[in-house]
């Protein structure tokens, strides 16, 4: 009812929280429903920590879902083998949908954030803290969209998102990703 209200409303497409097995279940009923009234809204599917695995439990619901949206920092990228994050990029590519790939404060890679926090260190001229944890934003979601791709991700099926807490420096890491790369930015 909450995602045909929203259609009604105007919105071009209804972000769901996937995160529970209830929640996957009910994702091909949502999307059913909305047809049977008329509505063809793009339902979202945001996903955190256990994503691979309801994905894969459930694969009408990675078939009914638009887009998935993944923070690679909560999926475990850079660990290991980035074995969660690539088993939810292998189900969207073989389920042919795009995933939107978001990287903010809360999901940033922390791996990510000491290499680079030590190269920094190793400069001559170090850059302060703040411009440290921009680029880590920046490089996450280049190096997360290249991880995507070498499993199998078509370059055309993502979306980058970046976001930190001050609007000035989501605006600047925003700037750089735009200059670095030709995704579309969310």
């Amino acid at each position: 009812a909450q995602a045909a209200a929203l259609a009604r409303a105007g919105s071009e497409l209804v972000r769901v929280t996937v995160n529970t097995d209830e929640a996957a279940q009910a994702a091909p009923r949502i999307v059913e429903g909305l047809a049977q009234q008329g509505i063809r809204v793009p339902l979202i599917g945001d996903f955190h920590y256990n994503g691979h695995l309801l994905l894969k439990r459930y694969p009408e619901c990675a078939r009914a879902l638009a887009k998935y949206r993944i923070n690679p920092g909560n999926v475990g990228i850079g660990q290991k083998d980035d074995a969660n994050f690539r088993a939810m990029i292998e189900t969207a590519v073989a389920s042919d949908r795009p995933v939107r790939i978001g990287v903010n404060w809360g999901s940033l890679d922390q791996g990510l954030l000491a290499r680079l926090m030590d190269e920094n260190s190793r400069r001559a001229q170090p850059r302060d803290g703040r411009s440290v944890m921009l680029e880590a934003v920046v490089t996450s979601a280049l190096e997360s969209a290249r991880a995507a791709e070498k499993y199998g991700l078509p370059h055309d099926r993502i979306v980058l998102s970046a976001k930190v807490s001050g609007v000035e420096d989501t605006l600047e890491v925003n700037r750089a990703l735009a200059a670095r790369c030709d995704y579309p930015l969310h």
